[in-house]
C-alpha cells in the first residue's frame, strides 16, 4: 500500500476514524498474547560463556520430554586440589535429582529446584554430577528452562529444551506422479477456460487427480474420472477456495494452477518434484507463466510493540541458487504456478477473509516458516482472452473496489501488526 509518490502508507490512517482507538487497543492486546504464548521463550535469551571456567555442561542439544526424568549429559567439574568441593544447580521450571550419596558426599535439595553437592573428593562429586537428572514440573509440548551451575565464583547457564516428540506424518510417494502430486485450481464463472485447462492436463497427465474449488453462482458439473469438483457457496472468494482444495489433498505435494492456465510440453511436474525431494527443507517452488517468472522478496522490519512493523515487497528479489540447481533461486514469494508441500501449506493456510485479489498475502503470512524457491525451466502457458471466454460478471468481481483495498490495509494493520506496507 503506497501513496502516489511511492511512500509507504501508515496503515492506521486507513482505519475508520470512529473505530480507530478501539481497534488499536484490541490489536495491542492480541499482540501481547501472541508474544507471550507463541514467540517468546526462555531459550531465546542470550547466553555466553565466561573464559577459563572449570565447569563442564551441555551448551546445545539437551532436550527432555515433559514431566520425564532425564540425565543431564557431560555435567562435570575440573578444578585443582582443594579441601572441599561444592557445586550448586538451580532451575525454575523443574526439579533436580541425583543418586543417594555415600558418607563422603553431602547432597541437599534433591527433588527441588535447587541442588547442592559437596564432597572432599572430586572423584565422588563427579560421579554424582554424572547422575543428576532434570524433570520438568509443568506440562508443555514446546517450552524450555535455564539451568544455573555454580562453583565458587564461577557460574554457567545452559538451556534445557522441553519438547513432546512428534509422531511422523509421512506420505507414500508410490511409483508414479499420480501418487506424488495433486493438481489444484479455483474457478469462478470461467468454465470455458477451466475446460481448456483440464483438456491440457488430460493430454500430458491423464491419470493425475485434479481438485476444483468452485464458487460460481450457477455451478456447472465437471465430469472426469480423476476430477473432484467441490461446490462452494457463491462468491466465497479466492483464498477460501484455496483452503478447501488444499484440505482434500492426500499426496505429499500439490501443484497450484489458475483456471485460465494451459499445460504445455514444458510443464514438467516431475522437475518440480525432483527439486523438492533433493532439497527437503524447501516448501514451495514456483515456475514460469507464459514466460513470466514472477517472484519477489519481502523486507520486514519488526518495528516497536506499539506501532508495529513495516513491510516492503520487492519484485525480482532473490537470494542464492539452490544447491545442485543453478536455474533455481531462493526467494520469498512466487507466481501462481507452484508446487508445494501439502503439510507445510496447511500450517500457514490461506486467509478466507481475502476474497478477491490476493496472492502475496499468503507468502507474507508464511514469512519465516516457508522456504520458497523459483525455477525458470518449468513453464506453463496462459490462455488468451477471447470474446468467447470473456465474462462481464467475472470482470466485475475481479477488479477490487475501494472498500476491498481498505479492508486489506486494515487486515494487514491488525493481523500482521504492521505500521506500513509498500509494494516496490
Amino acid at each position: 500500500m503506497y501513496d502516489h509518490d511511492n511512500r509507504p502508507v501508515l496503515l492506521k490512517n486507513r482505519l475508520p476514524k470512529e473505530q480507530r482507538e478501539a481497534i488499536m487497543q484490541r490489536r495491542a492486546k492480541e499482540f501481547q498474547q501472541h508474544k507471550a504464548s507463541r514467540t517468546s521463550s526462555v531459550l531465546s535469551k542470550l547466553l555466553y560463556a565466561l573464559p577459563n571456567s572449570p565447569l563442564q555442561y551441555p551448551i546445545q542439544g539437551y532436550t527432555v520430554r515433559p514431566l520425564t526424568p532425564t540425565l543431564i549429559p557431560v555435567l562435570g567439574l575440573h578444578a585443582g586440589e582443594r579441601d572441599s568441593y561444592k557445586v550448586f544447580l538451580n532451575v525454575s521450571k523443574g526439579i533436580l535429582r541425583t543418586e543417594t550419596p555415600d558418607k563422603q558426599v553431602t547432597v541437599k535439595g534433591a527433588g527441588t529446584r535447587e541442588l547442592s553437592i559437596e564432597s572432599s573428593s572430586l572423584v565422588f562429586l563427579k560421579e554424582l554430577l554424572a547422575k543428576v537428572s532434570y524433570t520438568s514440573s509443568i506440562y508443555h509440548i514446546n517450552s524450555g528452562d535455564l539451568a544455573f551451575f555454580r562453583f565458587e565464583n564461577h557460574e554457567a547457564v545452559f538451556p534445557i529444551a522441553i519438547k513432546q516428540p512428534q509422531v511422523p506424518v509421512l506420505y507414500d510417494m508410490g511409483t508414479d506422479i499420480r501418487s506424488q502430486v495433486t493438481i489444484l485450481t479455483k474457478t469462478f464463472l470461467r468454465y470455458p477456460q477451466l475446460k481448456v485447462l483440464l483438456a491440457s492436463i488430460q493430454q500430458f497427465y491423464p491419470n493425475i487427480t485434479v481438485i476444483i474449488a468452485d464458487d460460481s453462482f450457477e455451478p456447472e458439473r465437471i465430469f472426469g474420472e480423476n476430477i473432484q469438483q467441490y461446490i462452494m457457496p457463491p462468491a466465497q472468494g479466492w483464498f477460501a477456495g484455496r483452503n478447501l482444495a488444499v484440505s482434500q489433498v492426500v499426496t505429499k505435494y500439490f501443484l497450484w494452477v489458475d483456471d485460465d492456465f494451459i499445460f504445455t510440453q514444458n510443464t514438467k511436474i516431475e522437475e518440480f518434484v525432483k527439486v523438492m525431494e533433493a532439497v527437503p527443507e524447501l516448501d514451495v517452488v514456483g515456475g514460469s507463466v507464459a514466460g513470466n517468472q514472477f517472484y519477489f522478496s519481502i523486507l520486514y522490519e519488526e518495528g516497536d510493540e506499539v506501532e508495529g512493523g513495516c513491510l516492503r515487497r520487492k519484485p525480482r528479489g532473490k537470494f542464492h541458487p539452490l544447491p545442485g540447481f543453478r536455474k533455481c533461486y531462493f526467494t520469498h514469494g512466487v507466481v501462481n504456478f507452484f508446487l508445494a508441500r501439502t503439510d507445510a501449506v496447511r500450517r500457514v493456510g490461506f486467509d478466507p477473509q481475502l476474497q478477491r485479489v490476493a496472492h502475496s498475502e499468503f507468502f507474507v503470512d508464511g514469512l519465516g516458516s516457508l522456504m520458497v524457491a523459483t525455477c525458470k525451466d518449468v513453464k506453463i502457458g496462459h490462455q488468451r482472452k477471447t470474446k468467447e471466454n470473456r465474462n462481464p460478471q467475472y470482470s466485475k468481481f475481479r477488479r477490487p473496489k475501494k472498500r476491498d483495498n481498505n479492508f486489506k490495509t486494515n487486515l494487514h494493520y491488525f493481523k500482521n501488526h504492521l505500521k506500513c506496507f509498500r509494494y516496490s
